[in-house]
């Protein structure tokens, strides 16, 4: 059947305005792996692969590795994917886009003008040739969605079909990002849910860390970090401006400092602990009786 295409009016800003690493993601083999939607903000570099629900890229976004997306695959304009791009569902290809190996699609596919596919394509369904829908367009459809703010029943009817798992809410990369095993660098807050096993040091404007966290990196913020009961960071945790928040048994191996520094009397830290303002060890409960 034919693709279909939505009318758009004036849209803002791209809506992705912070790191949020969904709960289970994990970083294996070099690829991130979510169990959910994964969103990647324009001019953002991947120096890992990605493997999601749907996965939906801005302009000129990089990726050092496969995308395999177990619905469908959303690429700019001017993309560039160094590996293969596997896609159970649909596709669609913005013009100028460059994948070095090979695209495979599942479903149809919608592809612009001038895209390079080094090892050639194939698609089980039907094969469009324009300019499919600017990704922006579609981030805000997406997001409006997820707030339960869209009101345009064509829009709503798309998006409900690609947010099969918007319960967790979608892996969001925010413009500009760099993402490897050495770092995550981001110039916004980050949001870590539960249960995530991740490779690097994170870099935020803000650090919110959830519970049963592994990760194998430090923590640097300009403000607020917060670290959640049951995370292990393999690192210092560290903050500018900010203060830093240990909870519950998790453990920190290595430095914590900020201005005004709370270490949960269960928490563990195997380092320095450095307060420029205030510094407290003591009980959930001990706090609040105060």
């Amino acid at each position: 059947m034919p693709m279909r295409r939505l009318d758009c009016g004036v849209l803002g800003p791209t809506p992705i305005d912070q790191l949020h690493i969904p709960d289970g993601t994990t970083v294996k083999e070099h690829d991130v792996v979510a169990d959910s939607d994964v969103l990647i903000g324009a001019q953002s570099q991947l120096r890992l692969g990605v493997r999601g629900h749907n996965v939906v890229a801005g302009e000129r976004v990089s990726v050092d590795g496969d995308i395999e997306a177990a619905g469908d695959c959303r690429l700019d304009m001017w993309c560039e994917v160094t590996g293969n791009v596997l896609v159970e569902g649909d596709a669609y290809v913005g013009e100028r886009t460059h994948i070095t190996e090979r695209l495979v699609v599942g479903g149809d596919l919608d592809i612009g003008d001038d895209v390079d596919i080094e090892e050639g394509f194939e698609a089980s369904g039907w094969i469009v040739i324009r300019n499919p829908m600017p990704t922006l367009t579609f981030f805000v459809m997406y997001l409006t969605h997820l707030l339960r703010l869209g009101e345009a029943e064509d829009a709503q009817e798309l998006v409900e079909e690609l947010a099969a798992d918007s319960d967790r809410g979608p892996l969001t990369i925010p413009q500009s990002a760099s993402v490897s095993d050495d770092a995550w660098r981001v110039s916004t807050p980050a949001t870590i849910g539960d249960d995530c096993r991740l490779h690097g040091n994170i870099r935020a404007t803000e650090i919110d860390v959830g519970r049963g966290n592994n990760v194998f990196g430090s923590l640097r913020a300009q403000n607020d970090v917060t670290v959640g009961a049951g995370t292990k960071i393999h690192g210092d945790v560290t903050t500018r401006n900010g203060s830093v928040h240990v909870q519950g048994d998790a453990v920190v191996l290595g430095d914590v400092s900020g201005h005004d520094v709370t270490i949960d009397e269960a928490a563990d830290v195997d380092g320095v602990i450095r307060a420029r303002g205030e510094m407290r060890v003591g009980s959930v409960a001990d706090r609040d009786a105060e």
